[in-house]
């Protein structure tokens, strides 16, 4: 709503004079010319930009990656969900780590779409190229998936990262050098039935669902680090908004799933895979789940309670696609697909934050 700005009149006069209304115009157009060509010298840059949510080449960069990593994200998700909402022992094994775990799964779906098509959106809306990935998209699904379609990501062959369960339960972070052990050994496994489901035993199918669970809190806590080490590269305010943003939704995703493994039931799938009782080891306790205070800036500090690794080295856009790719999430992708990949990875971790 405009706000009305009465006029400046002599106290001792009903209306202005003719001489001071014809100041006061001359005031106005010159101070709407001194608008319209020396508009720096009244406004910030950064108001005059605001309209149009300009950004940097390389804050597009960063924004790019994010848009590619939500892309496979998303595709790895929907995969899931096509298992997870259909009535079958999958899914009876999902909600014995919890009755809500089928909606959960599709709750976070519905996110990760949400992430990629706002951030393909928001580049096309800055005049930047989007990402798209869909010519990779040559994987085959599950022989027994719901929806036979080419697919980007594979389940099939996991080797799922456990380390994150010890890391946030220790002071030590990664940033610093330090290391975690795995609190459970998950190597070449799949994470979603591979063959007709009568024909997996009742502890294997729940080594399957207990793998897709651990696999749930892995990658979400890897997209926590992700986001806050790219968002210390944001030159806008408009794309560090963005990053922190979604960053949100990310650890809210961790720490959902974190609290859901600690109810994965202890399984011996009897072929090598095992899952121990959590509880029987006070340092795995289930019930820890916020993020222990650790090392943080600099060791002669406070403990802090953050996510971690933060820093580019450890959590940037390269970092997490080697990572990725050492889980086995790509098996089957092509030479061009990783050229492709790396390639948005390290112009992301190349930007630089431009102040001014």
């Amino acid at each position: 709503m405009k706000t009305k700005i009465d006029p400046i009149i002599d106290s001792n006069s009903a209306s202005p004079t003719p001489k001071a209304v014809d100041a006061r115009a001359v005031r106005r157009r010159s101070f709407v010319k001194a608008l319209a060509f020396g508009g720096a010298a009244v406004l910030p840059i950064s108001a005059a930009r605001a309209d149009s949510n300009s950004i940097s080449d390389g804050d597009a960069d960063i924004l790019r990656f994010l848009a590619a990593a939500e892309i496979l994200e998303t595709d790895f998700w929907q995969q899931y969900t096509e298992f997870a909402t259909v009535d079958s022992p999958y899914g009876d094994a999902l909600e014995a780590i919890d009755d809500d775990m089928p909606s959960y799964v599709t709750q976070n779906t519905n996110d990760e779409f949400s992430h990629q098509d706002f951030l393909n959106a928001f580049l096309k809306k800055t005049g930047h190229r989007p990402a798209n990935l869909e010519r990779f998209r040559t994987l085959p699904s599950s022989p027994v998936a719901p929806n036979q379609t080419p697919r980007l990501t594979n389940l099939m062959h996991l080797n799922v990262d456990t380390s994150w369960y010890l890391r946030y339960r220790s002071t030590g972070n990664p940033d610093f050098g330090d290391t975690f052990g795995q609190v459970v050994n998950i190597m070449d496994r799949p994470a979603i039935p591979t063959k007709d489901q009568s024909l997996y035993t009742t502890d294997q199918m729940q080594a399957i669902a207990n793998t897709a669970a651990f696999h749930f809190a892995m990658i979400e806590q890897g997209g926590s680090s992700l986001y806050d080490a790219l968002s210390l590269n944001c030159s806008s305010r408009v794309a560090l908004r963005i990053v922190t943003s979604i960053e949100g939704s990310e650890v809210a995703h961790f720490e959902i799933w974190h609290d859901q493994v600690g109810n994965a039931p202890p399984v011996d799938s009897g072929d090598g895979l095992v899952f121990p009782d959590l509880n029987a080891n006070p340092e795995t306790a289930t019930n820890l789940v916020m993020p222990r205070p650790c090392k943080f800036i600099s060791e002669d500090l406070p403990l802090c309670s953050i996510i971690r690794p933060t820093s580019i080295r450890m959590a940037g856009a390269t970092a997490a696609v080697h990572f990725l790719t050492n889980t086995g999430l790509f098996v089957g992708q092509s030479r061009e697909f990783f050229n492709v990949l790396f390639g948005l990875a390290a112009r992301a971790d190349a930007a630089s934050r431009q102040d001014g």
